[in-house]
């Protein structure tokens, strides 16, 4: 694991926002991306989102959202099309400029969930039918379900909130076409279980994730954006698990739920503005992105330790 005074150092190289000369620019709640000439280039800054709101920043996140969604995009690639053409820096990744589809895919595993468009939210409220599928009663929160389940989501905008909607649901919106619906939800399940496969061998469960997706000017959908990120995607320890769901309690998780459950003991559950997030939690969440990358790929994490925006200027040749 990381040093912890090189952790404490990088609080004062945070990467909180760009303005670089790259094309036109478009600021989403994590990434910056800059459009030119048939490429965007995505900088991973180190903003912390959750329910649906920018709370904070997180040391090294960007860096580690950038390199771990690097990863999957190449272990996934020869059953998935993806937008990377590379990685020129610890931060950023140049892809294929592609237009996004309009629904995000949710895959999920288990029964769990703490924000307004958790499967545990509407199940807990009575609901047992969730995004078309149809749930027994009887389920505990933190079940394994039978088999993953698809439930997307629409793209809310900074500040608003996604809703969980069905296949259906997207076709009467005209948000997908059938056909582009039943392609996006075959990749999505393919490369969920491929990632839960992989996950396992490392003791980890992979619960849940979301995909977005994107047309290439040639008209192919590619995976885009991120795969399997702490971000993107929950992710339980194996050991551990099986006692914590037969006692009620929360799993051991590696993600950033750590700060969510943090905010919801505050009484916050991402209406208003949030209270601030004390540094202490602030390098606690950047430990567990730090160990997610290096459980998952195996790999040290090499923190880059330079002034960030002085280095993608320079890496990027601007």
């Amino acid at each position: 694991m990381i040093d912890d005074q090189v952790l404490r150092e990088q609080l004062g190289r945070i990467l909180a926002r760009t303005d670089l000369p790259l094309g036109e620019k478009h600021e989403g709640k994590v990434r910056d991306s800059y459009v030119k000439d048939g490429k965007r280039w995505l900088i991973a800054s180190d903003r912390l989102s959750a329910f649906d709101v920018v709370l904070t920043t997180i040391p090294f996140k960007g860096q580690v959202l950038n390199q771990l969604a690097a990863y999957w995009f190449d272990a996934t690639k020869a059953i998935a099309p993806n937008h990377v053409l590379g990685v020129p820096d610890p931060n950023v990744t140049l892809a294929v400029e592609c237009r996004p589809l309009a629904i995000e895919m949710v895959v999920r595993a288990y029964l769990t969930g703490i924000t307004s468009t958790s499967i545990w939210t509407a199940y807990a409220r009575g609901e047992r039918i969730f995004c078309g599928h149809r749930l027994p009663d009887g389920l505990r929160k933190h079940q394994r379900l039978d088999a993953p389940i698809l439930t997307p989501s629409t793209k809310a905008s900074i500040g608003a909130h996604d809703r969980s909607v069905s296949r259906e649901e997207i076709l009467a919106m005209g948000a997908l076409t059938a056909e582009e619906f039943d392609t996006v939800a075959e990749l999505s399940m393919r490369v969920f279980a491929h990632g839960a496969a992989l996950a396992r061998t490392r003791g980890l469960i992979l619960v849940d994730t979301k995909y977005e997706f994107g047309r290439t000017p040639e008209g192919r959908i590619v995976f885009m954006d991120e795969v399997h990120t702490p971000d993107s995607s929950r992710y339980w320890y194996v050991d551990g698990y099986e006692q914590a769901f037969a006692k009620g309690e929360d799993p051991k998780a590696l993600d950033k739920e750590y700060v969510r459950r943090h905010l919801v003991a505050k009484g916050y559950r991402g209406e208003g503005a949030p209270p601030p997030i004390e540094t202490e939690v602030r390098l606690e969440a950047a430990r567990r992105y730090i160990e997610a990358y290096e459980r998952v790929t195996g790999r040290a994490f090499e923190p880059n330790t330079e002034e960030p925006i002085a280095r993608i200027r320079r890496n990027l040749g601007l």
